[in-house]
């Protein structure tokens, strides 16, 4: 059995947890493992006329490779956000250019014909795809082109349908923590508004459980719209409240005010996102305009999934690389490692796409009062979900 892995996305604490755990799970059964560099990029940009010139895309990976991978964070193989379904003109390699035709409105080429003969040069039997779920929807196509792949969800924002967790999100939240208490600092010294914005795209979960878990004043998550005049409203009351003279706001960077849009900017990416963020600063400058009081601003942007992976995540890491190979050596394939109400488990490796995955908010936020509100916790998982 020869394996390929590899990362897509955005970088999480975890990934490399979890390419050790493959790796020395597949090794120990005579398997071979090739990383696969810059996520789906390595394999769109592997020339198969040049392959000696392609050897910066593929790398095999042993025990003596990996031994020590798991102490840093990031991804020791690297990543990126490539579509090899929909790649632009200006983002084909040179080695392809004109063989695939440009299609539809935003002029992308399918260049996936390339991708599986490079599959089939390497000799690779079962791709292990880590990533969210724009990463592991190319995952999908590569199944139903008929190669074995085995997917494990990650990402910070914990948005992946199908799964309660993904790999990244206890320590972006428990980043979050740490910095929103760390802020309490200067917003208390200088009797200030502290708004702090969390990553998290259209999904609040983030923001949701790292206001709930710092005991921030207000929380705005991306699946309710907020009334910004009533949110000066409550961070007044909050700051006179509080003995030091001071409040916090969270916001993920997908909410919005009513009436207004998600902020957006950029170039859409290979899957047809544009960049998230900005909306903390709006915020800010609203609540310094309606209120008068001055305010802190802080984008903790790529600290939330920076440096090393906390315990839980290196516990999930592991587990979910263990279980993807553990599915290989019962003949299984076309599956995503999940967790479910606590549990371990697998789903179709199509789940990811047949569903989205946000805060359930009737059951865990006052949209009213713009705060994390736990209807109930018996029967809840851990993480509330």
């Amino acid at each position: 059995m020869r394996i390929g892995i590899l990362t897509g996305g955005g970088d999480v604490p975890g990934l490399n947890p979890c390419i050790k755990a493959v790796v020395n799970r597949a090794t120990s059964n005579g398997w071979e493992v090739l990383g696969i560099r810059n996520g789906w990029a390595g394999l769109l940009n592997y020339n198969l006329d040049d392959p000696d010139s392609s050897a910066q895309w593929v790398q095999p990976l042993t025990r003596a490779d990996v031994r020590t991978i798991d102490r840093y964070g990031g991804t020791h193989l690297h990543t990126s956000r490539t579509n090899p379904a929909r790649v632009k003109q200006s983002s084909m390699p040179p080695f392809l250019a004109g063989r695939f035709p440009l299609q539809g409105e935003k002029q992308v080429a399918d260049a996936t014909p390339h991708v599986l003969k490079v599959l089939e040069h390497l000799g690779i039997d079962t791709l292990i795809p880590i990533g969210g779920d724009d990463t592991l929807s190319y995952a999908v196509r590569m199944h139903n082109e008929g190669v074995r792949v085995i997917a494990i969800p990650k990402t910070m924002d914990n948005d992946v349908f199908g799964t309660d967790y993904c790999i990244g999100f206890s320590t972006a939240v428990t980043r979050s923590v740490e910095f929103i208490n760390a802020l309490r600092t200067p917003a208390g010294s200088h009797e200030r508004i502290a708004v702090i914005e969390l990553f998290g795209r259209n999904s609040g979960e983030t923001a949701l459980i790292s206001a709930y878990l710092a005991d921030a004043d207000r929380a705005l998550i991306s699946e309710v719209p907020f009334d910004v005049e009533r949110l000066a409203r409550f961070v007044v009351e909050d700051r006179r409240a509080n003995p030091s003279n001071y409040a916090v706001v969270v916001v993920s960077e997908g909410a919005s005010m009513l009436g207004g849009q998600v902020i957006e900017y950029g170039q859409e990416d290979a899957y047809g996102h544009r960049k998230l963020g900005g909306i903390g600063q709006i915020v800010g400058e609203a609540l310094k305009q309606l209120t008068g009081i001055e305010i802190v601003h802080q984008q903790l942007a790529y600290l939330m999934r920076a440096g090393a992976p906390d315990s839980l995540d290196r516990m999930v890491a592991t587990s979910f690389g263990n279980l993807a190979i553990q599915q290989l050596e019962k003949g299984h394939d076309g599956v995503m490692v999940a967790l479910q109400n606590g549990v371990y488990t697998t789903v179709l490796v199509d789940t990811c796409t047949r569903g989205i995955k946000r805060v359930d908010v009737p059951e865990l936020y006052d949209t009213e009062q713009y705060r994390p509100h736990i209807t109930h916790l018996l029967g809840k998982p851990m993480f509330l979900y």
